[in-house]
């Protein structure tokens, strides 16, 4: 009974999930035609005059940085000072499932679905803006793209819940075996690395 309640809770959160992500892309098509810009081949056009009127409402940079509070300026070599380690951890992530990946038959995922930075295009925005926005699309980015590879990483190898609740787990934790169950363990491992295939090829087309 708990098992049945347990699945139609899933099947529920996964219809609300779908229609989430079909809600966003409405809410995208919606924004195109009231902001006057278009998408065309990851590129982003503001209509004619947009961006003019864009431009008379950015603040220079001069303006901007003298009016920033102190302590942001003071920490932004600490904030700018992640940049090392992430991009430490964007070529190790890539090297990783570059080179084991195609050992475990696991579809590599596309760095450039999680990489976007399309903030620079707009003009109301200054150069240390624009800088600050690309720092940030950078560092979420790797962090989502470095996510998907160790899900994927652990669906493969170790797909077992947890024993207790984890926050911010991800999706793919959903269809792991129980925890303490020996006999899925050995009997379903196989299912669960043939779900990894069909959801990863799914997942990263275009």
């Amino acid at each position: 009974m708990e098992s049945t309640r347990f699945n139609e809770i899933r099947e529920r959160l996964l219809r609300a999930e779908r229609e989430f992500a079909q809600a966003i892309e409405a809410r995208l098509r919606d924004n195109r035609q009231r902001f006057q810009y278009s998408v065309d081949a990851e590129r982003i056009r503001f209509e004619q005059g947009v961006k003019a009127l864009h431009r008379k409402g950015r603040q220079g940079v001069v303006a901007y940085i003298r009016g920033a509070p102190l302590g942001y300026i003071l920490s932004a070599p600490v904030t700018y000072g992640l940049i090392v380690p992430i991009v430490l951890l964007d070529i190790a992530i890539t090297l990783y499932q570059r080179v084991c990946f195609p050992v475990y038959g696991i579809e590599r995922v596309r760095r450039g679905n999680y990489l976007v930075f399309d903030r620079r295009h707009l003009a109301y925005l200054n150069a240390v803006e624009k800088l600050n926005c690309m720092y940030c699309s950078y560092g979420n980015g790797v962090i989502a793209y470095a996510r998907e590879v160790a899900a994927r990483t652990e669906q493969f190898w170790c797909p077992i819940k947890h024993a207790v609740a984890v926050r911010g787990a991800h999706a793919r934790s959903r269809d792991y075996l129980e925890y303490g169950d020996a006999q899925a363990w050995h009997e379903e491992l196989e299912r669960v690395r043939e779900q990894l295939a069909a959801s990863a090829t799914l997942q990263d087309e275009p």
